[in-house]
């Protein structure tokens, strides 16, 4: 159970103000806040379950630089579709081909791969691999909780301001990421 509330809260804690919880909170103010949750608890799950099966592996396979530079790239192509998408009627055009949730799953999960948050599971696991249980529980529950919150302000501000103010946003926010990600070590 100390595995469990350890891991729960570092990762909570790590979390808050991270690129993908403000990733989270955008998509919260675009798609419904019910696909958004599930679309992150389900990527979280698979993000963990990896973190906690083969974590040390794919650092063997994809060096962390070409893994960064995916994420980067990934965030900037975030960031100008969000910017260059065009307003329509019908929900399911403005979305796109992919769905909300294919859309946020995929875009979380490209986020948090490689994340402090999985190196810190990684790490955790590798201290108590016989706590791998505990650890995988308490980094998704640490995750949820965390995105959770980043989907309530995402909702609260969906409602407060114009889309437009949103797109334009996210957009900044997702090229900004992108950037940050390339240039920094």
């Amino acid at each position: 159970m100390a595995a469990l509330l350890k891991t729960m809260l570092l990762i909570f804690i790590a979390e808050l103000g991270d690129k993908t919880q403000l990733l989270v909170l955008s998509f919260a103010a675009k798609y419904k806040p019910k696909v958004v949750f599930l679309a992150v608890i389900t990527s979280t799950i698979l993000l963990y379950l990896l973190a906690i099966a083969v974590g040390s592996v794919i650092g063997n396979i994809i060096p962390m630089q070409y893994l960064k530079w995916i994420v980067a790239l990934s965030f900037i192509g975030f960031g100008i579709w969000t910017l260059l998408e065009k307003e329509e009627d019908e929900e399911a055009k403005k979305i796109g081909k992919f769905g909300p949730f294919l859309t946020v799953a995929l875009a979380f999960f490209l986020a948090e791969m490689g994340d402090k948050t999985q190196l810190a599971a990684i790490s955790l696991t590798s201290e108590m691999p016989e706590e791998a249980i505990m650890i995988l529980s308490g980094a998704i529950i640490g995750m949820i909780l965390a995105d959770g919150l980043a989907i309530l302000i995402g909702t609260i501000l969906h409602k407060k301001l114009p889309h437009k103010a949103i797109k334009i946003s996210a957009g900044i926010i997702f090229i900004g990421f992108g950037l940050f990600n390339l240039f920094s070590r």
